[in-house]
C-alpha cells in the first residue's frame, strides 16, 4: 500500500530558478525501506535525492540519507543546503536559533541561516593527501593534458565523500578542460576518489574568484556535475592548508562559479571563521512542492 509523502524539488547554489543544482527532498521518510529509498532515487534520475528521519542523536534537528542512483553516499553539500532548506520552509524549528544540526553519515554537521539570505554548512574535517607521483599521468590523460598550474600539486581529500582537487592556470582554461571518460574512470578507480573537481582563479579585481568544475564518471557514463557542495568544501579544505594562495587570510572569503559549461549559473560562497572553519554557502529555491504517493 502507497504512502502519501510531502516532497520538494530545490535549486540549490543559485537565487535564479533553473540555474543552480536541483534536489529532490522526501520530507517524512519514516517507513521507507533502503531498496525504497535507492529505487525512488534512480527514479528521480537527479545527482542526489535525500530522505528526512527522526534525529536518533540528542542534539540534531533531523537526520537524512542522501542517495544517488547508484547509492548512498555519508555526505554531500547541495543535499545539506537543499535539505535544510525545505524543511525551515516547511516549518522546522530549529532547536538552537539561527542553526540547524543535520546528522548524516559523517556525523553532525552544522547548518546556519546567513543574515543576508541564504544558507552555510561547515565544512566536514577531512584527510588531504597529494596525489601518488604514479597517478600523474593518468591525471593529465584525464583532462587531456590542460595546463594544470605547475606549482600546485594535487590532493585527494576525503570528507566521506572523496574529491581529488587539481589547480588549472586560469579560469578560463578551466573552462575548456575536456575530460577523458576512460581515463576518468580508471582514475577514480586507482585514486580510490568519487571524481575530479578542477578549479582555475578568475583574474584580480574580477566579480568571482574561481571558475569549478566537478567531473565524475557514474555507472559508465561521464558526468558534470552543475555545482557541488562536497567538491567546493573539499576545495577551501585544500585553500586553507596552501595559506590562501590568492591573498586570502584566515578571515577570507571568497566567490565561486560553477555550472558555466551546462549553461548553468551556481554561486558559492565560501566564508572562513576565526577558527579558519570554512562555511559553504548559497542561496536556494524551491521549485516543486508537492507530494508523492509510495
Amino acid at each position: 500500500m502507497s504512502v502519501k509523502r510531502r516532497f520538494k524539488q530545490v535549486d540549490v547554489f543559485t537565487a535564479q530558478p533553473l540555474k543552480g543544482n536541483p534536489l529532490a527532498v522526501v520530507l517524512d521518510a519514516t517507513g521507507m525501506s533502503d531498496e525504497q529509498m535507492a529505487a525512488f532515487a534512480r527514479w528521480t534520475n537527479l545527482s542526489e535525492t535525500t530522505f528526512v528521519l527522526p534525529a536518533t542523536e540528542a542534539n540534531a534537528d533531523y537526520w537524512v540519507r542522501i542517495f544517488t542512483p547508484g547509492g548512498e553516499l555519508p555526505f554531500a553539500g547541495h543535499p545539506t543546503l537543499g535539505t535544510a532548506h525545505a524543511l525551515l520552509e516547511s516549518g522546522l524549528l530549529p532547536k538552537t536559533a539561527g542553526q540547524l544540526i543535520q546528522q548524516c553519515g559523517v556525523g553532525l554537521v552544522k547548518v546556519k541561516l546567513l543574515s543576508e539570505g541564504g544558507l552555510a554548512f561547515a565544512a566536514p574535517d577531512a584527510t588531504i593527501n597529494v596525489l601518488k607521483n604514479e597517478h600523474y599521468p593518468l591525471l593529465d590523460d584525464a583532462i587531456h593534458h590542460a595546463a594544470r598550474a605547475a606549482d600546485s600539486e594535487a590532493f585527494v581529500v576525503d570528507m566521506g565523500i572523496r574529491w581529488l582537487v587539481v589547480r588549472i592556470n586560469s579560469a578560463e582554461e578551466c573552462l575548456q578542460v575536456k575530460a577523458n571518460s576512460a581515463a576518468l574512470a580508471e582514475l577514480q578507480e586507482q585514486a580510490g576518489v568519487n571524481g575530479l573537481a578542477i578549479y582555475g582563479p578568475h583574474p584580480q579585481g574580477a566579480e568571482l574568484d574561481y571558475e569549478v568544475r566537478a567531473l565524475l564518471v557514474e555507472q559508465s557514463q561521464l558526468v558534470e556535475d552543475p555545482v557541488t557542495g562536497s567538491a567546493n568544501a573539499c576545495l577551501a579544505r585544500v585553500l586553507s592548508q596552501q595559506n590562501f594562495p590568492d591573498g586570502g587570510s584566515t578571515s577570507s572569503q571568497y566567490r565561486v562559479r560553477q555550472g558555466t559549461v551546462l549553461q548553468r549559473d551556481g554561486r558559492v560562497f565560501v566564508n572562513y571563521d576565526c577558527q579558519d572553519q570554512p562555511w559553504i554557502g548559497g542561496e536556494t529555491r524551491t521549485l516543486i512542492d508537492g507530494s508523492l504517493n509510495i
